[in-house]
């Protein structure tokens, strides 16, 4: 169960909070003050009386009652807590961050039942043991960082793995992708993967919710229940795509040992996916381009324009669009020619369209413009373009950006100049785009999505 309690909490304590913020206690009450939590803030620690300049009770039975806690202490006191507060504090919604519960043995097992059963008593929810927490848009309690900026214009992360969550974050600053909202569940044996979409389908609108959905996941103890609300969500506009981990025996060992997981086969999973429309990723990396398409409008079609100034990308491009069973048309009559003689001699507009390294920010525009308004062949375009040192960037990145908003067909950008245009495009990112960095990882991905459309699973267009 996921309350309001959880979502959007009037008040929270942190039990262990401290001012030591290398410590995960700390590290919370840090975040939560500046992530700006607008609500009543407490803190139980048994040394202070003030914490980061936050009220510290030395008893948990001074504090006044409270919708969230968020325990940060060793394993064998949390059931008590849990208990305690549940019972007299009013506290309708927990986040267990302290590990040594199930994923370590039997006896943690059990101090992790024993809070489930407070919970099912007195009808609260529950997000761990061991996990970084759960960020929203009205509150980062999370003890990690850096920690994204929350938007609803971003996708939602559900990850059994804390440290897989944090770094799947780290990766999506590079590339631009920004979250709606980062939910870390930990053992999930009380609130898995499968529970977080159904209350995502349960409680969707339409008018406001975001439709993109990535997911690590090692443990999926209800299949039938993530197949409804995927199925529901995927049919509401919704995309997802996931890492489904523990698919060997090693890795099933692993898998057993951080969370205390049981492996789910793995041909089991992909059945799983294809049957929801799931697009099945393998990497961080993948997950995070996968989340980056999702941000931009759906590509209707599989013909491209592959746009680059350098022709080695171009050809990169277009081998792993043909491998992958998408169609790259050959731009040819009176359009082609008009458009070329736009351009520099020596440039190329067959496709690949070779604007070359001296082609101009003019060019690159008419470009986009030909392959949207004068080029019925084509769905949308690819754009790979970095420097060549010739100058600075920044007129590009402008052109880029008026033309994503402008144009009716999808651009794909890909800028290889992470180093050289660092500045330009930190500020393209700063206005809401993404940077897929990779050309071959950014097809591989367009071609998985369109295999969960079509119900293949994309893959074997790869060769």
């Amino acid at each position: 169960m996921i309350n309001r309690q959880l979502i959007n909490p009037a008040s929270i304590v942190v039990i262990g909070g401290t001012n030591n913020t290398l410590k995960p206690g700390g590290a919370l009450v840090r975040n939560l003050i500046h992530g700006k939590y607008k609500g009543e803030l407490y803190v139980v620690n048994p040394h202070e009386d003030i914490v980061q300049g936050v009220k510290s009770y030395r008893d948990v039975k001074d504090i006044p009652n409270t919708e969230l806690a968020i325990i940060v202490v060793v394993s064998k006191f949390c059931p008590s807590y849990v208990e305690y507060l549940a019972s007299e504090k009013g506290v309708k919604a927990f986040i267990v961050v302290s590990s040594g519960f199930s994923e370590l043995s039997k006896e943690g097992a059990e101090l992790e039942a024993q809070m489930h059963a407070t919970c099912d008593k007195y009808g609260c929810s529950f997000i761990g043991p061991n996990c970084i927490g759960l960020i929203t848009s009205n509150y980062c309690g999370a003890f990690t960082s850096p920690n994204p900026v929350i938007c609803p214009e971003g996708v939602d992360l559900i990850s059994n793995s804390g440290g897989m969550a944090l770094y799947i974050i780290e990766m999506a600053m590079v590339t631009g992708l920004r979250f709606n909202s980062v939910w870390s569940i930990g053992n999930a044996r009380y609130t898995g993967v499968e529970d977080v979409l159904q209350y995502m389908d349960e409680t969707f609108d339409p008018a406001k919710d975001v439709r993109g959905k990535i997911l690590y996941i090692e443990s999926i103890r209800n299949p039938e229940k993530l197949l409804r609300h995927a199925k529901s969500l995927i049919a509401k506009g919704c995309r997802i795509a996931a890492i489904k981990s523990g698919s060997t025996q090693s890795g099933a060992r692993a898998t057993n040992h951080h969370t205390g997981s049981a492996a789910f086969d793995d041909n089991r999973a992909d059945e799983l996916f294809r049957e929801a429309g799931i697009v099945r990723s393998y990497s961080r990396q993948e997950l995070v381009a996968m989340g980056c398409l999702f941000s931009m409008p759906k590509i209707e079609g599989n013909r491209f324009a592959v746009i680059t100034q350098a022709g080695g990308l171009g050809v990169i491009t277009a081998d792993a669009l043909s491998k992958g069973g998408m169609l790259v048309p050959e731009l040819k009559g009176e359009a082609a020619d008009e458009l070329l003689a736009k351009l520099h001699k020596g440039a190329s507009v067959s496709n690949p369209i070779d604007v070359l390294a001296t082609g101009t920010v003019e060019q690159l525009e008419a470009v986009i413009d030909y392959c949207d308004k004068r080029f019925d062949e084509i769905d949308a375009m690819i754009v790979s373009y970095g420097s060549a040192g010739l100058g600075p960037m920044d007129e590009c990145f402008d052109a880029l950006h008026r033309k994503i908003n402008e144009c009716r067909k999808p651009i794909i950008t890909i800028c290889p100049s992470i180093f050289t245009e660092a500045g330009n495009l930190e500020k393209f990112l700063a206005k809401g785009h993404v940077n897929l960095l990779d050309e071959e990882l950014a097809v591989r991905c367009i071609v998985r999505v369109a295999g969960a459309v079509s119900g293949s699973s994309g893959q074997e267009c790869l060769g």
